[in-house]
């Protein structure tokens, strides 16, 4: 008897050192506040992030990114990687004088991105932006350019509410 609860007790303690090991080091979540990712993330969803990724690869535009800030997290996508020039013209953004093609967002989304003034956007920063560009607070108004560090992990999935899981690229 006292052999199979040492075995019960060991069984745990090293499931709770691999959850907090996950949890701590590769996966997190994080709930969507506000609509300035609409319509990709909902207020109220809840995200596993991948705190992993960004350890051995950097920001790719177009990912959805879970950003440290003082006072709380922010929920944005990539739009201006590192050493780019960005800028938007009439609703259409440019990248080194590229349009990009935003294939995420509908034509109403689209409207919000107005105009930007060139900026290239220095070594280690990030350029973000939420789906919702008419609301969103993001680098064009309140937030800046993100440092590479402040970006804490990749959205991956929607876990909540149940009806709306599904992955977040």
């Amino acid at each position: 008897m006292k052999r199979e609860i040492w075995e019960w007790t060991k069984a745990i303690v090293i499931a709770l050192v691999i959850a907090f090991i996950l949890r701590t080091f590769v996966f997190a979540t994080s709930v969507v506040e506000g609509a300035s990712m609409d319509p990709t993330l909902e207020s109220g969803e809840r995200v596993i992030f991948n705190k992993a990724v960004y350890i051995i690869d950097e920001p790719d535009r177009g990912d959805i990114v879970i950003i440290q800030h003082p006072h709380k997290n922010y929920v944005k996508r990539v739009i201006g990687l590192p050493n780019e020039t960005l800028e938007a013209r009439d609703n259409v953004l440019y990248i080194d004088g590229e349009a990009v093609d935003e294939d995420y967002l509908t034509d109403h989304e689209l409207e919000g991105t107005g105009n930007i003034d060139p900026i290239e956007i220095p070594d280690g920063q990030y350029y973000v932006m939420g789906d919702n560009r008419e609301i969103s607070k993001d680098s064009r108004n309140g937030l800046g350019l993100i440092e590479g560090e402040d970006i804490i992990g990749r959205s991956e999935v929607i876990i909540f509410p149940f009806g709306n899981m599904s992955f977040t690229r």
